[in-house]
């Protein structure tokens, strides 16, 4: 009986192990690239892309670069593993996951906010009575 207690209780601390390591591997913050390039966690960086300078995909590193300022108007140059994100080009503003590696920011993902056809034109709305 005591084998099954002991057996039980190291299944429940490794389960305890793993969850902790998967929540703070998905505990993401958000920083500037100043704040990334002093840690050494994973960041989440949000910015605008500077569309004066080159984002190219090399297909051959299957890797998408391209620059960007965050919001304190530092620019850096982002390497993303993977293609140019759906509606890159047409973004309001962009969101870089990734860490600071060799004074590029490396990003696993980037988000992109569009504007929304959905949204209204500021102007009011003024309802017609019958």
């Amino acid at each position: 009986m005591n084998k099954r207690y002991l057996i039980g209780a190291i299944i429940i601390v490794v389960f305890i192990v793993v969850g902790f390591f998967a929540f703070v591997d998905t505990k993401v913050e958000y920083a500037n690239f100043q704040h990334a390039s002093e840690t050494h966690k994973k960041t989440q960086v949000k910015g605008t892309w500077v569309k004066e300078k080159d984002a190219k995909f090399d297909a051959s590193t299957n890797k998408f670069t391209f620059y960007m300022k965050d919001e304190s108007n530092v620019e850096m140059k982002v390497v993303l593993d993977g293609a140019e994100p759906n509606n890159f080009k047409m973004a309001e503003s962009v969101v870089a996951k990734g860490k600071m590696k060799d004074g590029n920011f490396h990003a696993t993902e980037v988000l992109t906010k569009c504007p929304s056809k959905y949204e209204g034109d500021g102007q009011d709305v003024k309802k017609s009575s019958m």
